[in-house]
């Protein structure tokens, strides 16, 4: 498995065609020149409107979109050259959009029935999308395929094999998804109360994207019953890396992040009681460096960037951020936002959420080309 890299700014400028970079706002087009690499977040603007921007390392705003509502987690295919934003628990809305400008936007709705936990990812090929999805009236967590030959028609669905299912990726093998189910039963009647508290059941789930069948499931023990599984990424060596927040008692210092590889049980990181008491048992971000072999963690709740070897698990940094929201890996280390606008070092009137994409070539180098079309009859 090759290395990321992260597209540089030539490379999504040639990308995106002429006619595009001439249609940007004379700032965007300044930034962009003079950007070593390029991310999108969706924010929250002053006048309380939502949207999704393109931006470069140091958070220059390149262009913004317009979103309906709030979003969440994003994803992006470098094949088909599509990002989605989806929108935040318990939104039904998911906008699937080109950065370069070579195609329309896309907004569909969940299924009746479901909404979004507001996450999801491409397939290696570019051409399915699945989301994370909550069949709310059987309380158990399910995946959508949507397709994105057809404008992202809804084509079928297969379970997640736990309850409140928040991130997923796929692995490099380009079949396998890893799934973190929160354990957390939601119901939108409710909005984003949390109805199961005492009877969690948070686990991990490796699923077979084209058949929907379940390949291993990681049941967290009973003790750790209220540490929901929130938030994954795939380290070089194909390891999952796990993050979790806990929904117990606030004196208490439970394991907050992890990994496993298929075949293995879950290991957690054993943090020094300072980084877990700073991270305030809550997680809301996870990333791998795999070029640098890093992990890094951002708390909102704890105002913290945590950076970690990816071997050896040991803290290397640990630096204050207020209201610390995404991450993603950089050119060296971590790019980390915030609610209060930052991006890096670099301050914008918009407030970040909770989560980051980097608009990247690494997948085309680093899975194969699934060529498996998953259809609803399979399921």
């Amino acid at each position: 498995m090759k290395t990321n890299t992260l597209i540089d700014r030539r490379s999504f400028v040639k990308m995106a065609g002429a006619a595009w970079v001439a249609a940007l706002a004379p700032r965007g087009a300044f930034a962009l020149e003079r950007a070593d690499a390029v991310f999108a977040s969706a924010f929250m603007a002053q006048d309380g409107s939502y949207g999704v921007a393109t931006l470069t390392e140091t958070g220059e705003i390149v262009e913004r979109r317009l979103l309906p509502a709030r979003a969440h987690g994003m994803t992006f295919s470098p094949v088909s050259r599509r990002a989605v934003a989806f929108a935040r628990r318990p939104g039904t809305y998911a906008m699937i959009f080109a950065p370069d400008g070579t195609a329309e936007p896309v907004v569909i709705t969940s299924a009746e029935g479901r909404h979004f936990f507001g996450h999801g990812c491409f397939s290696a090929d570019g051409r399915l999308l699945y989301a994370t999805e909550n069949d709310f009236s059987a309380n158990r967590g399910m995946v959508g395929i949507y397709d994105g030959r057809r404008d992202f028609t809804r084509i079928g669905e297969f379970p997640t094999y736990g309850i409140g299912p928040h991130d997923m990726t796929l692995a490099a093998d380009g079949r396998t998804l890893a799934i973190a189910n929160g354990g957390i039963e939601t119901h939108p009647d409710f909005g984003r109360t949390k109805l199961n508290l005492d009877g969690m059941e948070p686990s991990l789930a490796l699923v077979d994207a084209a058949t929907g069948a379940l390949i291993e499931k990681h049941v967290l023990p009973p003790d750790l019953n209220r540490l929901s599984t929130r938030h994954v990424d795939i380290g070089a060596d194909g390891r999952v890396w796990f993050a979790c927040q806990y929904e117990g008692a606030r004196n208490e210092l439970p394991p907050l992040v992890g990994h496993f590889a298929k075949g293995e049980d879950l290991t957690f990181v054993d943090l020094p009681e300072r980084t877990t008491a700073a991270l305030a048992n809550y997680v809301g971000a996870i990333a791998v460096n795999r070029q640098e072999g890093l992990v890094g963690l951002t708390s909102p709740k704890g105002n913290v960037a945590v950076t970690l070897n990816a071997k050896t698990g040991a803290v290397l940094k640990e630096e204050p951020v207020a209201d610390a929201a995404g991450i993603a890996a950089a050119k060296h280390g971590f790019a980390v936002s915030s609610y209060r606008g930052l991006f890096k070092e670099r301050r914008s009137p918009v407030a970040w959420d909770q989560h980051i994409v980097r608009l990247t070539a690494d997948q085309i180098d680093a899975s194969p080309k699934s060529e498996s079309a998953v259809r609803s009859s399979q399921r």
